[in-house]
């Protein structure tokens, strides 16, 4: 089974200090402190207590902690260390306070070191990790051991925070407004935090209880220490804090604040059509609302919202039958989305993506398209979410969506038309999460769309469980979900949409905590399960059966810090017609040396022949299929240590396939390399650079773009599946530089060259049953991609909430077919450099306006 509530901020922290997020993404859990015995791992540590003091006196924010009310706290100290050597005490004492008052609770926290010099600071953007010691504080404001907080400042003042929940994990992308000073005393550092209780959101109870807790990270020792110690071997992280207590007579404050926006942007493109102007401008404003209905739920509305200033996507040339799946980068649509994220629903990309229609866009005679906007601009979205005092956690999502057209204009008469790609359209998620005792619960997810005019609506239901035995080693989870679809196919009046209904469930049982855990599950996603217009689907009509069983060592032993082994089996079958797709072996382990804190890993898949229903690209499935031959892969990692100035982490990785049983072809193979050095100049500037090279031989798959009833070359084999065996190399690099000024102002810089290459050596026709016949096709299907971007961001936090950002962005790319196709890499690479690019320059200002700063000033 699938654990869902996992100690994620130990584990991202080991990932990032070692360079990868590998380890996060491998282990069900993370590194945290263990016990001897298996017996006792699996059970929590006790909770300890911690006093909360009111003060009527007002704190000044400096990181020297030299008023009389800190003096008077009662200390919360004798930190147990959770990497690298599990459950030993510190040795250098670390001590932090916590005062509050009507407004804000305020955490003084003095960590005490051997030197001035071992106290490490490098200088980041906020939310980023770096070469630098940091202290963090962990709320659990409804004590329900599920959901929590996270406020964390480095030595250098760099603010981070982040959600903690069962669906989303460690949610670094969730922004609060609150402050914090530091300060370095000789042998010592000082953190001041102050959190309004704005930030957060608590019940009215006349006497608080909030689970807390205090980590700390030494960085020279790449050595990590709790207050209350959170063991690896217990599933689960928010229900292993503390106590706070004390908090009496506070009540949550009319959160209302207002961020206003105003933008410009210069444009040139040179590719432009004809007719209409290659430099453009624009001026755009609106605003984001976020208002606390009451003490539990919070509404954030984003007004006229504007997202031209986010990462570029990292394009590819996509030769899979199923889409690629993109980033979110929007920050309204990644900031405190936990309970929206809830089994996988919800792929944030589908809410102003390309419309319906862009691709069905036609031109007649003497007619060419002007204009296809491949966006849709958003009216406006919104947000209500929040957890009552019972553990219910209640979220509603909305967004609106205006038509898009495109233009098509006559080349002789100038008269233009306009053509409907995308209907008015609304987009609606409703979640109830319901938390349960033993870090359990039961979830209800609603997704729905629905669009005017001619063209169908979607809605998706699904229901979610995971129950934890009394002593949170056993559990069993499950989810079942409906899909349902109604109306035409869009611009139809008589095509109805092919999968109307469809269904899909999941269960599991299995050990989640101790040094050895296991899962067993079984799933089935119908052939008309169709979640994609609020979601995401990568092939349906399936039945599936995969178990796991993992095994963590955390304390160190021999030459090295901890251990994990990981084993897995997966079955899969074709739904309908029930059909054997695949059957697949892994086994991997991973482990960091105690001395250099080299971190090494390996991945060992066996896969024995199966089925491929999915790449003939045939509807409905079952009828024809690629049969693909047995293979065997390893792939390796090591990762240097992150402290030095130069780190470097590199993988392989070599997939070897049996022979083929179709065709006396040469064996397949795949072979890829990843190479990542970062360079420390200083504790302000970095340099980064990844190398990612892949290359497939013999691949054998359908060929892109498929057969044209208007191509002579074509025509013979109309109606037919042409299958192509090819080498496909690929290679991306990516060069990016941050410096940054102060905790507060930095500039990053990321360069993008993407190329890949296909070359068709043969082809064959695919008949029913996978059986394939060499024909002599005689068009040349080379093609090569090129894709190349810049972003530069300048960004300065000139005030808590408020923000102004510079960004310039620099894109271009290729699509060279037949003999303009071409393997060199510097080829490829000047003419990328060479070929006209889009670029934007934009500036953006938010000020942020708080009703209670205000009211205060007033």
């Amino acid at each position: 089974m699938h654990s869902t509530t996992i100690p994620r901020f130990s584990g991202l922290l080991l990932a990032l200090s070692l360079g990868t997020q590998w380890a996060t993404a491998q282990a069900p859990a993370p590194a945290a402190t263990p016990t001897p015995t298996t017996t006792a791992a699996a059970s929590a540590a006790p909770k300890r207590q911690l006093q909360a003091i009111r003060i009527s006196s007002s704190i000044r924010l400096d990181g020297l902690l030299d008023e009389a009310a800190w003096a008077q706290a009662p200390v919360a100290t004798d930190f147990v260390q959770q990497r690298p050597n599990p459950g030993v005490p510190e040795k250098n004492r670390t001590e932090v306070r916590v005062l509050y008052d009507d407004a804000n609770l305020y955490i003084g926290a003095v960590l005490h070191d051997v030197s001035p010099d071992s106290i490490l600071r490098e200088m980041t953007a906020r939310d980023q990790f770096g070469n630098t010691d940091l202290f963090s504080v962990f709320l659990d404001t409804y004590h329900d051991q599920l959901n929590g907080y996270n406020f964390t400042v480095t030595t250098s003042g760099v603010q981070l925070d982040a959600r903690y929940s069962p669906a989303g994990g460690e949610d670094f992308n969730w922004n609060a407004v609150w402050d914090a000073r530091t300060t370095q005393r000789g042998t010592d550092w000082v953190a001041e935090l102050r959190i309004p209780y704005s930030a957060i959101r608590f019940s009215k109870a006349p006497e608080q209880l909030w689970g807390i807790n205090f980590a700390r990270q030494r960085k020279r020792d790449n050595a990590q220490f709790f207050w209350n110690e959170v063991k690896p071997a217990v599933n689960g992280f928010v229900n292993q804090w503390g106590e706070l207590r004390g908090v009496r007579d506070v009540q949550p404050p009319l959160r209302l604040s207002l961020t206003p926006y105003i933008s410009s942007y210069v444009n040139h493109n040179p590719l432009s059509a004809d007719g209409s102007r290659r430099t453009t401008t624009s001026l755009n404003g609106g605003a984001d609302v976020k208002w606390g209905i009451n003490e539990s739920f919070t509404l954030d509305a984003t007004l006229v919202p504007d997202f031209g200033q986010v990462q570029s996507d990292n394009q590819v040339l996509n030769l899979s039958p199923f889409e690629v799946q993109f980033n979110e980068n929007r920050q309204f649509f990644t900031e405190g989305t936990e309970l929206f994220t809830k089994g996988n629903l919800f792929y944030s990309r589908r809410v102003g993506a390309t419309p319906i229609g862009f691709y069905g866009v036609k031109a007649g005679a003497r007619e060419k398209v002007l204009r296809n906007p491949s966006e849709t601009g958003l009216l406006n979205a919104t947000k209500i979410s929040g957890r009552t005092q019972n553990g219910l956690g209640v979220g509603l999502f909305n967004a609106v969506s205006n038509d898009v057209y495109a233009t098509v204009r006559h080349t002789e008469t100038g008269q233009e038309r306009e053509v409907l790609t995308q209907p008015f359209s609304n987009y609606n998620i409703a979640v109830l999460d319901q938390s349960l005792k033993n870090n359990s619960y039961v979830s209800l997810i609603n997704t729905n769309v629905t669009r005017a005019g001619r063209t169908y609506d979607a809605n998706v239901t699904g229901g979610l469980f995971s129950f934890n035995d009394k002593t949170n080693t056993y559990a069993v989870d499950g989810r079942v979900v409906y899909s349902r679809r109604r109306g035409n196919t869009f611009g139809s009046d008589t095509v109805r949409v092919s999968d109307p209904d469809g269904y899909k469930y999941t269960v599991g049982v299995g050990k989640v905590s101790g040094n050895l855990t296991w899962g067993v599950n079984h799933g089935i996603e119908s052939d008309t399960y169709n979640p994609n217009d609020l979601g995401i689907l990568f092939g349906n009509n399936s039945i599936s059966q995969w178990g796991y069983v993992t095994y963590r060592k955390y304390q160190p032993f021999w030459k090295v810090n901890n251990l994990g082994l990981f084993g897995q089996i997966n079955h899969s079958l074709l739904y309908r017609p029930t059909r054997h797709q695949s059957l697949s072996f892994y086994l991997g382990g991973n482990t960091t040396f105690t001395t250099n804190f080299l971190q090494v890993g390996f991945d060992l898949n066996v896969d024995p022949a199966n089925n491929d229903f999915f790449e003939p690209r045939q509807n409905p499935l079952g009828r024809y299929l690629v049969r693909v031959p047995g293979s065997t892969s390893l792939g390796l990692f090591v990762n240097s240590d992150s402290r030095k100035k130069l780190a470097l982490s590199m993988n392989a990785g070599n997939r070897t396939y049996g022979l083929d049983e179709q065709l006396p072809r040469a064996r397949r193979a795949h072979y890829t390399v990843g190479f990542y050095p970062r360079y420390r100049v200083s504790n302000h500037l970095t340099f980064r650079y990844s190398l990612d090279w892949s290359r497939a031989g013999n691949q054998v798959g359908f060929v892109n773009g498929g057969l044209a009833a208007d191509e002579p070359l074509d025509q013979p084999w109309l109606g037919q599946i042409l299958l192509g065996r090819r080498a496909v190399a690929t290679v991306s690099n990516v060069l990016s530089a941050a410096y940054t000024f102060t905790n507060r102002m930095s500039f990053t810089l990321r360069t993008r060259h993407y190329t890949s290459n296909v070359r068709y050596a043969d082809f064959t026709t695919l008949a029913p049953g996978g059986q394939e016949t060499s024909v002599a096709y005689q068009r040349n299907r080379d093609n090569t991609y090129n894709a190349f971007n810049v972003d530069a961001v300048y960004s300065w936090w000139f005030a808590p909430g408020s923000q102004i950002s510079v960004v310039w962005k620099n894109a271009g790319s290729t699509f060279l077919l037949a003999e303009e196709a071409t393997p060199q890499y510097f080829d490829n690479f000047n003419n990328t450099i060479n070929t006209p690019h889009n670029n934007s320059v934009s500036v953006k200002v938010l000020y942020y306006l708080d009703y209670l700063m205000l009211r205060r000033k007033k």
